[in-house]
C-alpha cells in the first residue's frame, strides 16, 4: 500500500511540474471581428436544452459522423479580455464571431480555435483534417497538422456546453522554424482559414500581431438625409393621388446610371439603397411591401420597410427635374459570406393615374460592387443656376 502510494504521489508530482515548465509563446492572433453565421436554436420541450445544428461545411457530408465528443478545452481566461473587439457582440444572433490564437508551446505549433457556444448543444460540426496545412511563404515549406483536441481528426461531430462559454478547439503542428514570418493557414473553415495570409510575432514580441485575408464584418451605415414629411396620407387609397403622402428635401445624390444600387449589411438589417432619377419636379414613387432579397440556396430576405417613406405605399416627391436621390429599403440580415445577391420586386397592382407605371424587376448583384457603390450614396445637395 504504501509502495502504491508512493508512486501515486511520484506521477502526480512529475504531471505538475510539467504543467509548471510549459512553455508557450504566442505567435500571432486574429485582431479583426470575423464573424460566421449561426444557425437559430430548436428546444427540446422535455429537457429545455437548445440545439443548433451547424451548416454543413465544405461539403463534408462524405466524412465519417462520429456522434458525440466529451473533453473539449474550456477557455478559463475572459475572451473579452484576450480579444477585445468582440466586447459586447451578442452570440449567435444571427452571426457569432470566431477568434484564434498561434502559439508554440513546448516542440509544436499550436492553433486555438475558440468558439463561443450559443446553444447547449452543437451538431454536424467540423474542425480539420489532413487538409489543414501552414504554409512558409519564404521558404514554401508545409507544415501539415498532425492531431486535435478533442479527437475528432477529419470527422464531423457533435458536442455539448454550457451556453455562453468558450471552447478551446486545438489544432497540433510541427514546431515553426524561429526565423518564420509569413504563413498561410489552409484548412480550418469555420475559422475562415481557406488560404488565410498571417504575419507572426518575432521571439522578441517587438512586431505588432497582424492577420490577412479575407474579413468579415459587419458594414457601418451611412447617414441618410431624412425626406421632409410635407403632408400626410389621408384616407389612402391607391386610385386616388389627393390621398398620398407628399415629401421634399429628399436624400439627394451625384448622378449616376440608372440602377444603381449599394448595399450595407447591419448585424439586425440589410440596407439597399436604389437611385431614384426625378423627370419632373412632382413624381411618385412606391417601394418595399413584397421586396424580396434571395440568395443562391435560394432562401429569402423579406423588406421590413422603407426608410422615411411608406412601405408599400405610393407617394409623391417634390423636387427638381434632373434631381437624383436615394430610396433606402430595409431587408432582413443577410449573411456576410454570401458573394451574390439577386434582388426581386414584384409587378404593383394596377392603379389609377396617368402614366401610371410600376413593373417588376430581377436584377443580379455581385455583393462586392454593391458595397464599392456606397460611396455613390453619400448626399449632395443640390446646385441650381438660373
Amino acid at each position: 500500500m504504501k509502495r502504491f502510494l508512493f508512486f501515486s504521489l511520484m506521477a502526480i508530482a512529475c504531471l505538475t511540474m510539467q504543467a509548471q515548465t510549459k512553455k508557450v509563446r504566442v505567435l500571432a492572433k486574429c485582431d479583426g471581428i470575423y464573424m460566421t453565421p449561426c444557425p437559430e436554436a430548436t428546444v427540446d420541450k422535455k429537457t429545455k436544452k437548445k440545439t443548433v445544428v451547424w451548416p454543413d461545411t465544405e461539403n463534408n457530408s462524405w466524412h465519417e459522423n462520429m456522434g458525440f465528443v466529451n473533453n473539449v478545452p474550456t477557455l478559463t481566461d475572459n475572451i473579452e479580455t484576450l480579444f477585445p473587439q468582440i466586447s459586447g457582440i451578442d452570440v449567435g444572433k444571427p452571426y457569432s464571431p470566431v477568434v484564434w490564437q498561434l502559439t508554440e508551446e513546448n516542440d509544436e505549433t499550436v492553433l486555438h480555435c475558440y468558439f463561443r457556444m450559443p446553444a447547449d448543444i452543437v451538431t454536424n460540426f467540423w474542425l480539420c483534417s489532413e487538409e489543414c496545412a501552414i504554409l512558409d511563404k519564404e521558404t514554401g515549406t508545409i507544415y501539415q497538422s498532425r492531431r486535435c483536441v478533442p479527437d475528432c481528426y477529419g470527422k464531423v461531430f457533435s458536442f455539448k456546453g454550457k451556453e455562453g462559454t468558450t471552447l478551446d478547439f486545438q489544432i497540433f503542428f510541427p514546431k515553426l522554424p524561429e526565423d518564420t514570418r509569413e504563413i498561410c493557414i489552409y484548412g480550418v473553415p469555420n475559422w475562415y482559414m481557406r488560404g488565410m495570409d498571417v504575419n507572426l510575432v518575432t521571439s522578441s514580441g517587438n512586431n505588432f500581431l497582424q492577420v490577412k485575408g479575407t474579413f468579415y464584418a459587419f458594414d457601418e451605415m451611412m447617414p441618410i438625409h431624412k425626406a421632409h414629411l410635407v403632408s400626410e396620407a389621408k384616407d389612402y387609397n391607391k386610385d386616388n393621388h389627393k390621398t398620398w403622402a407628399v415629401y421634399n428635401d429628399a436624400h439627394l445624390i451625384k448622378p449616376v446610371k440608372k440602377d444603381t444600387y449599394a448595399i450595407w449589411r447591419t448585424e439586425k438589417a440589410t440596407y439597399l439603397a436604389e437611385a431614384c432619377e426625378m423627370n419632373w419636379m412632382r413624381e411618385y414613387f412606391g417601394r418595399g411591401g413584397n421586396n424580396i432579397l434571395i440568395d443562391q440556396s435560394g432562401h429569402q430576405y423579406k423588406c421590413k420597410e422603407v426608410l422615411g417613406y411608406p412601405n408599400n405605399d405610393l407617394f409623391w416627391v417634390e423636387g427638381y427635374s434632373g434631381d437624383c436621390f436615394a430610396i433606402v429599403m430595409v431587408f432582413e440580415p443577410i449573411p456576410l459570406y454570401l458573394e451574390n445577391i439577386t434582388y426581386i420586386e414584384p409587378e404593383g397592382e394596377p392603379f389609377a393615374m396617368w402614366g401610371a407605371n410600376w413593373e417588376g424587376k430581377v436584377l443580379s448583384f455581385n455583393i462586392k460592387e454593391l458595397l464599392d457603390n456606397q460611396k455613390l450614396f453619400r448626399y449632395h445637395p443640390r446646385k441650381v443656376v438660373k
